[in-house]
């Protein structure tokens, strides 16, 4: 198997249990998968969702805040303790991890998204497997909806840092198996798309509404994530986040979840 730059994107659900706490059975067997790849050869990024989440436990919020600067207090608080967990977990592989959180500006001007690029080639070379987020407790575009954004949630960050990196393959860890032919939470006898050449509008129909109360992100988001990493010429598949396991398959090329193909040039 040829060597690939891997960019894996973790969503809140995948972290956090409906009660709100942490998944730690989740964070290790994904560092243990993540980890395992990067001794295979492979250059792996983690994006990873959860910081609001993880402060509101830390902080024993009862509930997620629903003003702006309590979310970015738990976002800053959830940051540090996710860190030091993905410190923990990573390190027990044998692994060193590098925290980059990004704002809209960062991957908008060339010359910091330049920046970007070379700090990731850098990290690669020194071993590192660099973990990143938004960083919600400066910029809001995530959090705070209505406004102009240019990441806006972490799937697509993830596709815009997938195309910073020049990745091979772009894989969303999320809370279903992929993407349907209609909604299975409503029709059990909906079937899962395994490959979607193009992003046709009878594609972009099937987006549905968010479906767990800790994540922000939908379909519709992977799907707008989808387009920017096809079109910079990146694969990227849709799987459940509770089998990490399943990266291994994904990365050999096999039928798991859901793979929108890169588009070629000429």
């Amino acid at each position: 198997m040829d060597a690939q730059l891997i960019v894996v994107k973790v969503g809140t659900s995948t972290l956090i249990r409906d009660n709100g706490t942490l998944n730690l059975f989740n964070m290790d067997h994904l560092a243990r998968a993540l980890c395992d790849l990067s001794n295979m050869g492979h250059r792996v990024v983690l994006v990873s969702s959860g910081a609001i989440g993880i402060g509101t436990g830390k902080l024993a919020l009862p509930a997620r805040p629903s003003d702006l600067p309590k979310k970015q207090a738990a976002a800053a608080v959830g940051q540090c303790e996710m860190m030091h967990l993905y410190d923990k977990f990573f390190g027990e592989y044998g692994h060193t991890v590098a925290q980059i959180l990004l704002t809209a500006a960062d991957v908008a001007d060339p010359t910091r998204a330049a920046h970007l690029s070379a700090t990731f080639s850098a990290l690669f070379e020194l071993g590192c497997i660099p973990i990143v987020n938004e960083n919600d407790a400066v910029d809001p575009t995530e959090i705070e909806t209505g406004m102009a954004k240019v990441l806006g949630d972490n799937d697509t960050l993830s596709a815009i840092v997938s195309r910073l990196c020049g990745a091979d393959l772009l894989v969303l860890l999320s809370d279903i198996d992929g993407l349907f032919d209609k909604d299975p939470h409503k029709y059990p006898d909906a079937q899962l798309i395994h490959t979607v050449p193009a992003l046709t509008p009878e594609v972009l129909s099937l987006a549905g509404d968010p479906g767990s109360p800790w994540g922000t992100g939908g379909m519709a988001t992977k799907l707008s994530a989808a387009r920017v990493a096809v079109e910079a010429g990146v694969d990227m598949v849709i799987t459940h986040g509770a089998h990490p396991e399943r990266l291994f398959d994904i990365v050999a090329g096999k039928a798991v979840g859901t793979r929108f193909l890169a588009q070629k040039e000429g």
